[in-house]
This record gives C-alpha cells, structure tokens and sequence, in this order.
C-alpha cells in the first residue's frame, strides 16, 4: 500500500482524480458561501450554538478527503452504479442547499425572529444536508476502493452528528 501512498499526485488526471477535485472545490465552496451567510445571520442578530464541537467536523472532513487523496489508486475504475449514487446525493445537496437559501450554514445560527425552512427536502426529513453528508462519507470511498475510510469515518461522523443534531433540534425546538 504505501508503494501507491499519494500516487493521485504524482499520476496524469484520471476519473478518480477529478472526483476529488470536483470533492475539494464543492466543499471549499461552500465554506466560503457558509461563512457569508454565518456573517450575515450574526449581523442580523443570530447567535451561534453549539460552537464547541464545530472545529471537530472541520478535521474530520479535512482528514476524510486527506486519506482518500493519500490511499486511493488513481486508475481504480469507478463503478457506474457507485458514481449514480454519488451524483444522486449531489442532487440532494443542491436541492436542499437551493430550499434554505440564506438561512444554510455550517454552524447553529438561530434567533427568535428567523423563519424556519419547510420546503424542498426540509417538508420530508429535518436534516437533508446531514443525509447528504452521511451518504458522501460512505459512497466516495465506497466508490473508490477504501471501504475501510468508509466504515472508519462514518463512524467517526455519526458520533459527531448525534451530538450535533441534538444541539440542533434543542435549538430548532425553541423556535418552536
């Protein structure tokens, strides 16, 4: 294994290559329209919760794509049913980041007065990002030949979000 250890790096662009640029941009993206919107909220009189735990999800994502661009073979074939999945999942980050509009972000921001989303995927389930999130961590490396970076992480990640989603429907809940 560690005779391939960043073979990504050092390879012409392939498939897989492109699934994680396509990852890295996607996520750099929308760190940067959160923090726009995290700014506006607070400045709209929004306070933040649960502040304690976000740097986790930071490293957490950061490590995941870090060990996949690290272990993964860059001339793995990607199976087409693996590849409808993920696309399927980007469908829903666009839908449900498109339904909240202004009020996504990564972090707790609430305030009394700010509405709460009800449409698109939000009228079936409370988190779709969260599902989003959960499905990504699995089916990308799923997809490129790790499935113990799958296991690993989604591990991770559900202890990470079980305590998230807590904070979260503590707050949702007296928004009423």
């Amino acid at each position: 294994m560690t005779d391939q250890l960043g073979a990504i790096f050092t390879t012409s662009p392939t498939t897989v290559t492109w699934v994680l640029v396509y990852i890295v941009v996607q996520r750099l993206g929308e760190l940067v329209h959160a923090n726009r919107n995290t700014k506006r909220l607070l400045g709209e009189g929004g306070q933040e919760h649960g502040a304690d735990h976000y740097h986790y999800f930071i490293f957490l994502h950061s490590a995941w794509i870090a060990i996949i661009a690290l272990l993964v073979d860059p001339l793995h074939t990607i199976h087409p049913a693996m590849l409808a999945l993920f696309v399927g999942t980007q469908v829903l980050r666009i839908w449900t980041l498109a339904s909240i509009g202004r009020w996504w972000t990564t972090r707790i921001i609430s305030a009394p007065h700010f509405d709460r989303v009800k449409r698109g995927p939000y009228k079936y389930i409370s988190h779709p990002n969260y599902l989003v999130v959960i499905l990504e961590i699995a089916i990308v490396p799923l997809m490129l030949g790790l499935p113990w970076v799958a296991l690993v992480f989604s591990i991770l990640n559900a202890i990470l979000l079980r305590h998230r989603i807590g904070v979260e429907n503590k707050v949702l809940g007296e928004r009423g």
